[in-house]
């Protein structure tokens, strides 16, 4: 393909074996214009997350490709498949060969981009979240995200005047990511993301 240029006047040329790859996240609406223009006048083709890329290598015994299908059937169920993880959330710890650090980066890879992707998917409700890490069905001390159940009459007392269809205030707390004793760095609060159920 050969052009001449407006202005300058000079030929300008693609080689024949080059390939624009272009990408686009479908799951973001502010493109659904730009989508529907790009669709009518290329091709497309959809690349969802391949948990199984990662051969169920085991990092501490957690199975990588069962922790990401486990987590994003649950998003598919309780949001869409648009919103599912790519693969490469956890690609870094599919590469490290130090299972050690490995370790960390999964922690990381929590800590920084799954929990707060799930925080705006679920615009911070917490118990789709605890479903999504499958909270509701581990002992509490696997749990990353627990449940405390505090009643109106032990807060305010009998004539607190509250009309109210409950009994009682539900809140959710993130475990800390820090200290020696945090879930977040135990191997079995990981794997029961996928084994409970």
């Amino acid at each position: 393909l050969e052009v001449t240029l407006p202005y300058s006047g000079d030929i300008f040329s693609v080689p024949d074996n080059l390939h624009i790859i272009g990408t686009m996240n479908t799951a973001d609406r502010s493109l659904a214009m730009m989508d529907t223009a790009l669709r009518r006048r290329f091709d497309f083709v959809e690349m969802m997350p391949k948990p199984e890329l990662f051969k169920n290598r085991k990092i501490r015994n957690i199975d990588l490709t069962k922790l990401l299908t486990t987590l994003n059937n649950r998003i598919e169920v309780l949001y869409d498949r648009e919103h599912t993880l790519g693969h490469a959330f956890l690609f870094p710890v599919y590469n490290e060969q130090d299972e050690d650090k490995a370790f960390q980066l999964l922690k990381a890879a929590f800590k920084n981009k799954i929990i707060p992707l799930l925080e705006e998917y679920f615009f911070d409700d917490w118990n789709k979240i605890r479903l999504v890490l499958g909270d509701n069905q581990k002992e509490e001390a696997l749990c990353f995200v627990t449940k405390q159940e505090a009643s109106y009459e032990s807060l305010f007392g009998t004539n607190h005047g509250l009309n109210l269809y409950e009994d009682a205030k539900v809140t959710f707390q993130l475990a800390s990511f820090d200290g020696d004793d945090s879930v977040w760095d135990q191997p079995e609060a990981y794997i029961a993301i996928y084994t409970k159920g």
